[in-house]
């Protein structure tokens, strides 16, 4: 009998220890590291969750980040057909004295939209930002007023420009969640042209300068953004890296060196990375479910969202997931597209993560009288 109780508990311990090997536990979640700068961000790009935060709201002079707007100013253009990237653009006096780093255009040249890009983007010429500032808007200051409409339209409150490349100026500020919130509207707005800021070099006027930004030779995942330094400033550093498609964007604004601003980045990629996972839930357009719509050209209605839903959690916590869906119970027709009709929201461990608003995915036209008159008569039964 002592021998079968033993053999018993062996299998049992056995079959435990099976159990717990094929299903993983959640990953305990550190402080975050911290970091000599003075503020920084880390944000997921999918679901746009924050990750770490230290005083990222708080305002400081952005240096040459703030090229990340005049970029998006550039590329918005571009986008509405108001530019080409080969039109050419005649470099004015002002252009060519810009101070600070320069991509050596000369006065009277004319040169392409495309090579003014690389040369802000890659070699972080001040002289193309106000070469291109000038193309775009007649003077910098009118530019700047542009990047200020963009920065409101996008939510970026604490955000202030008074010139395209950044140079320092009492009124020109931002800040890590507001530079955050720009990487991420210029990578989901304009993917055919963030290639460039993966190039590692380019050469202007017989001059080859590399891209400042030293993690594009570090780190694999990483295909951008853009670096910044004055002495009021800092250095500073916007990062965008994709491993496995989870892509996550960290700022480090006010570092004491270059070589710090690219250690903190790596700790806040190497944070997110290891204790974070993000999963698309649900795709734009894709029906969650069919509801009864009534009076219309046809009785059910595919319903879903608008765009696609992430979440972002802790690894291994996917499975604690829980999702429900409100949708008004009387849909009358006639319906459009994209109408709201309910709401959507995703909790984990009972805490709401995602909430998404339920619409229409297809127009619904009123039916014919007689089908309008049974639908009546079936809800007033009701």
């Amino acid at each position: 009998m002592m021998l079968l109780r033993l053999l018993t508990l062996l299998v049992l311990l056995a079959v435990g220890v099976q159990t717990s090997a094929q299903t993983p536990q959640p990953i305990p979640i550190p402080a975050p590291p911290s970091l000599g700068a003075e503020s920084y961000i880390l944000m997921d790009f999918h679901s746009g969750r924050v990750l770490v935060d230290e005083q990222s709201s708080l305002r400081r002079d952005p240096a040459s980040l703030t090229k990340v707007m005049t970029a998006f100013v550039v590329f918005s253009e571009l986008k509405a057909g108001n530019l080409s990237l080969n039109d050419e653009v005649l470099v004015s006096e002002k252009a060519w004295r810009a101070p600070g780093s320069r991509m050596f255009i000369e006065v009277g040249d004319r040169v392409s939209v495309e090579n003014l890009l690389r040369g802000m983007i890659v070699q972080s010429g001040n002289d193309a930002s106000v070469a291109l500032a000038e193309h775009i808007a007649g003077t910098e200051a009118t530019f700047a007023a542009l990047m200020n409409q963009y920065a409101a339209e996008l939510g970026m409150v604490d955000t202030n420009y008074t010139n395209a490349a950044g140079l320092p100026d009492a009124e020109h500020y931002s800040s890590a969640a507001d530079t955050a919130r720009l990487v991420r509207a210029l990578i989901a707005r304009f993917p055919e042209y963030y290639g460039y800021y993966s190039e590692r070099a380019f050469t202007w006027n017989d001059i080859e300068q590399f891209n400042r930004n030293r993690m594009l030779w570090q780190d694999g995942s990483v295909d951008g953004v853009k670096t910044g330094y004055t002495e009021a400033a800092g250095y500073c550093l916007a990062t965008s890296a994709d491993r496995d498609g989870m892509r996550l964007i960290s700022v480090v604004m006010g570092a004491s060196s270059p070589a710090a601003r690219v250690e903190q980045s790596k700790s806040l990629l190497n944070y997110g990375y290891r204790f974070y996972e993000t999963h698309r839930l649900y795709a734009a357009g894709e029906p969650i479910e069919t509801s009864r719509i009534w009076k219309g050209a046809v009785d059910e209605l595919p319903v879903g969202v608008a765009e696609d839903v992430y979440v972002t959690v802790p690894t291994r916590a996917y499975d604690r997931l829980d999702a429900s869906m409100q949708v008004d119970e009387l849909i009358e027709a006639p319906i459009a597209a994209g109408e709201a009709l309910g709401a959507l929201s995703v909790a984990l461990d009972g805490e709401t993560v995602v909430e998404q608003t339920i619409v229409a995915l297809q127009p619904v036209e009123e039916g014919g009288i007689v089908s309008r008159l049974i639908d009546s008569v079936l809800l007033w039964m009701n």
